[in-house]
């Protein structure tokens, strides 16, 4: 048994099926929650976009605060610390004499090298980290190849492994925590992390609010309460309003709520209601999370490449100024572009179906590099998950996991298709 150990919450802000914090509260007599606020994160990347605009940052916020609170009402509560992690993390150590730090394992490039950082300055403390894997639906270890023999395609992908993986049971919540006394929540706000206040525009499809109670909030409608999983199939292109897709995105790329959670609900659902397409179609959605995530471990920086996981270029490398402001404004020469665009510029959250249909425009009408338009969505996105945005942006650039290669959307039979009376495009563009 550990006397002390720190618990680094990363996109892992729930207190329900984190394996992380069960193993560090069975090892460990105490335990010190700690949240950094990495200064890399809220940089401009060298597309000229921030990395974490403002209305995810808020988000962030909403969620650190229920985090605090839920922890507290188990005699714990969050330190907030600011800076680099590999600096921060172990001075916490250091000043707590913690022997061990826990915290969720990443796949993605930049938060590896983070990682491998953090790890470094510990073993200079003797103090060692440890890592799980508590973002997928299905455990890496549970899968029926290893990470280098994964399908890069999605169906090979998901046949197989529903056909010969399980997927655990989750975690339950703590009932309690012991923990020093942590001092009241001492969260920076959206001017010291660089950033000015938007409100949300109140034509936007829902109202996000932060944390794991809101995330459980949300999937008790959308569950219980409305039935609406029953019809997700047939209404998840829809483009207006809060109903027409589960819209839990947000609260699983910070980890407020877990994909193994949603499925676990969604087979309490079937045994009440009756499964169906819809209800299956969910799981299918949860397990593209899951292939972008496997593949960031397999093909680690190509996603990052203009050339993605492909040797061959299809793309234009080039930037134009005026068409890529046209394209974040609004005010491109196709309607049913420039009302997904304001939306996602006016609330930070866009559907599924609009965000096909803009990423194609980008990469195959206004022919531009495709990261920069990923690199965007990372600023604008309050539901940005680095695997899902640069899988999907690499996807539809014809450099990721397509098995078709180029795929070229035609956006006037899209709107035809997906906005047939135009109210989508009336609502954002009056």
């Amino acid at each position: 048994m550990i006397k002390t150990a720190l618990f680094w919450f990363k996109t892992d802000l729930r207190l329900s099926d984190n394996e992380t914090l069960v193993k560090a509260i069975a090892q460990s007599e105490r335990i010190i929650p700690v949240y950094c606020f990495d200064d890399s994160h809220f940089e401009t990347t060298s597309y000229g976009f921030k990395k974490t605009g403002s209305y995810r940052a808020q988000f962030i916020l909403e969620s650190l605060k229920d985090l605090d609170a839920t922890l507290r009402a188990l005699g714990s509560g969050l330190l907030i610390v600011r800076g680099k992690p590999e600096i921060e993390i172990p001075k916490i150590v250091h000043e707590y004499k913690a022997q061990k730090v826990f915290a969720k394992r990443e796949v993605a490039y930049e938060e590896k090298q983070t990682e491998k950082l953090v790890q470094e300055e510990l073993f200079k403390l003797r103090c060692e980290l440890e890592t799980f894997s508590t973002s997928t639906l299905y455990h890496a270890g549970d899968l029926p190849f290893s990470i280098k023999n994964i399908p890069d395609v999605f169906t090979n992908f998901r046949k197989k492994t529903e056909q010969d993986a399980t997927i655990r049971p989750v975690f339950k919540k703590p009932e309690k925590i012991n923990s020093p006394e942590i001092p009241a929540l001492n969260l920076p706000t959206l001017e010291d992390l660089g950033l000015e206040f938007f409100a949300i525009d109140s034509r936007a499809a829902i109202n996000f609010k932060g944390g794991e109670t809101e995330a459980i909030n949300r999937l008790n409608h959308y569950f219980f309460e409305t039935k609406n999983l029953s019809s997700y199939k047939e209404t998840r292109n829809g483009m207006i309003g809060e109903n027409y897709s589960s819209k839990f995105s947000a609260w699983l790329s910070l980890g407020c709520i877990s994909p193994r959670l949603i499925y676990h609900e969604i087979k309490k659902y079937e045994l009440q209601f009756g499964a169906n397409e819809s209800t299956y179609w969910l799981v299918f959605e949860l397990l593209w999370r899951d292939f972008f995530r496997f593949m960031f471990k397999k093909h680690q920086t190509k996603f990052f490449l203009y050339s993605g996981i492909k040797t061959d270029k299809v793309n234009s490398k080039s930037l134009n100024e005026k068409l890529l402001s046209q394209w974040i404004n609004g005010t491109t020469k196709s309607d049913f572009i420039n009302a997904n665009m304001l939306e996602l510029k006016q609330t930070g959250f866009m559907s599924n179906r609009g965000r096909q249909n803009v990423a194609s425009f980008f990469c195959n009408e206004l022919n531009m590099d495709w990261r920069i338009g990923a690199a965007y969505f990372e600023e604008q996105l309050i539901d940005y998950d680095v695997c899902s945005n640069w899988g999907n942006w690499a996807y539809l650039a014809g450099v990721g996991n397509d098995p078709r290669g180029h795929r070229y959307f035609n956006i006037e039979k899209q709107a035809n298709d997906y906005d047939k009376n135009k109210a989508f495009r009336k609502l954002w563009l009056k």
